[in-house]
């Protein structure tokens, strides 16, 4: 199949994914086309398969925005109609499926039909879309799809209570690449660049956005250092930082936190990982805590949006209610304070990741693609 995939071209979970499925599909004889105004970050191209084009919105002084929406229509139809593109694959309700359902209108008067498949991802729906000002147009996009999926199916509910859609929507989890991860990077453990011997290593990554609930991690960590030796790993940048790192000023703690901001050596500071935190407000699905998993780091989370699809209480880590600090910390505990219980927790965080293999979950897009182009 050739596929055109619209996704945003930044460190967030939809465009990983995004990313990492267009790449996959490549590796699987898929002829990949991505449509964006940057190239992804995860974005390899030295596959013949693969294929990037820029979208260029021009600046007048007569718009006090640019219309992306309109420059990102346009490639689409001429990067169809250059490449025999069969099918678009949209991920984000805003603006890429309202951008993509232009395009297919344009290219139907032209006597070209090709179907559309949209992914929600959880801002698009949860946050963004459901402003008033944005809601009819997300409504609209998701029934004009030809085949809609979301990442969990707390995602799927919250878009039927929150919207008036009339679409089936399929639920298709987010994925983790569990030989890449583990194969690739063939990571010595030199524990001793964070952490001593005998401290437990307790990780956090986000964009510290304040759904991220960022002073909690900070108050866990500080109940569980009273209890056991350990340093707090912090990885990423964003709003909320400033604030956490002077919440670990006033609990006296700073010498044990570790702010790493944007890294590139996520995998290996996972590697060195015992425990991962995870307080949010809400998520979509928990990509964060499913590429935790993945090397073998159980999760303390809360109980909210997609997560409870992902960690599995008493398995791969614990859930709590939102805020509830004192019991994910105690959680935390119980999984620490025993070695027996840590490699136990280990094995099967490892254990529930592999059912998320991407090996697992691309087949059911792929189906999916074809349903579309069967049907159009």
């Amino acid at each position: 199949m050739k596929i055109a995939i619209v996704c945003y071209p930044t460190f967030g979970g939809s465009g990983v994914v995004a990313t990492e499925l267009g790449l996959e599909l490549a590796q699987r004889g898929h002829e990949i086309h991505f449509i964006t105004y940057k190239q992804p970050v995860r974005l390899a191209l030295m596959n013949s398969n693969v294929h990037y084009h820029e979208v260029n919105v021009p600046e007048y002084p007569l718009f006090h925005y640019q219309p992306y929406e309109l420059a990102l229509s346009s490639k689409l139809v001429d990067t169809v109609k250059l490449h025999k593109i069969e099918l678009l694959h949209v991920h984000y309700a805003i603006p890429h499926a309202y951008a993509g359902y232009m395009a297919k209108q344009m290219l139907k008067d032209e006597g070209i039909k090709i179907p559309m498949v949209t992914t929600l991802h959880g801002t698009d729906i949860t946050l963004v879309g459901n402003h008033p000002f944005y809601k009819t147009a997300v409504s609209f996009s998701i029934n004009k799809s030809d085949i809609v999926t979301s990442v969990s199916q707390s995602l799927k509910e919250a878009t039927y209570e929150l919207f008036n859609i009339k679409k089936d929507i399929h639920v298709i989890p987010n994925f983790i690449e569990l030989g890449k991860t583990r194969n690739e990077s063939e990571i010595k453990c030199e524990r001793s660049i964070m952490a001593k011997q005998d401290e437990y290593i307790i990780t956090h990554i986000s964009n510290f956005r304040k759904v991220k609930r960022i002073p909690d991690i900070i108050k866990i960590f500080y109940k569980i250092q009273q209890s056991i030796p350990a340093k707090l790993m912090m990885v990423g940048d964003g709003p909320e930082r400033e604030k956490a790192e002077r919440l670990c000023e006033e609990l006296g703690i700073q010498e044990k936190v570790i702010f790493f901001g944007n890294s590139n050596e996520i995998d290996k500071i996972l590697s060195y990982s015992d425990l991962f935190l995870l307080p949010s407000e809400t998520e979509s699905f928990g990509l964060a805590a499913l590429e935790a998993m993945a090397w073998g780091v159980p999760v303390i989370s809360t109980n909210t949006g997609g997560l409870p699809e992902v960690n599995f209480d008493g398995v791969s880590g614990y859930l709590s209610d939102v805020g509830n600090v004192d019991e994910m910390a105690n959680n935390a505990l119980k999984i620490l304070e025993n070695p027996e219980t840590l490699a136990t927790f280990k094995e099967k965080a490892l254990s529930v990741a592999t059912q998320f293999d991407i090996s697992n979950i691309l087949p059911l897009y792929e189906a999916l693609y074809q349903k579309a182009i069967n049907n159009i």
